[in-house]
């Protein structure tokens, strides 16, 4: 079972095989952890993304990691739910977001990878319940995966994850 690790920090500094990026349909690049994925990745990553893309929420696809510094060598994108208020198989998706990251990540032969808090920015994912999410689907999702690390950009993120971390035991 994966080592599970919940930290406060910058995603594109992390030393890891792969990241994952919470994306929009196109791949091309947005806001957010995205858009600063997108920025320390160059340009290529953009037109990498664009070849693949769309990708349905829900789903991941990999490219390479271009400029990010190694090991980094593969940027994991997943598109996850807007909020709607919860009745509209938001948990699901947001579930399948990252059930799907670790199968890509296993794709890759990945040992190690780093997720931030998706679809909470301008997606408007409830924190507290995302993190929750996030933390069951990891634990109970199948992967050769031996490190995989919940990166929070903000403390309220942070504390949520690391919350939900706890209670999952």
């Amino acid at each position: 079972m994966a080592v599970i690790e919940v930290v406060k920090g910058d995603i594109t500094r992390e030393n890891v095989d792969a990241i994952v990026t919470a994306a929009n349909e196109s791949l091309l690049g947005g806001g957010g952890v995205d858009g600063a994925i997108h920025r320390a990745a160059g340009p290529r990553l953009a037109r990498a993304g664009g070849a693949v893309g769309p990708c349905p929420p829900g789903e991941a696809m990999p490219t390479p990691a271009f400029d990010l510094d190694p090991p980094v060598r593969h940027v994991i994108h997943t598109v996850g739910p807007v909020w709607e208020g919860g009745g509209h198989g938001e948990a699901e998706t947001l579930a399948s977001c990252y059930r799907r990251s670790l199968q890509v990540a296993d794709t890759l032969d990945a040992r190690t990878v780093a997720i931030p808090a998706i679809a909470t920015g301008v997606y408007g994912y409830p924190p507290d319940q995302a993190a929750r999410i996030a933390v069951a689907t990891i634990r109970s999702t199948t992967t050769r995966l031996e490190r995989i690390r919940l990166v929070a950009f903000d403390d309220d993120t942070h504390a949520h994850l690391r919350a939900a971390l706890t209670a999952a035991g």
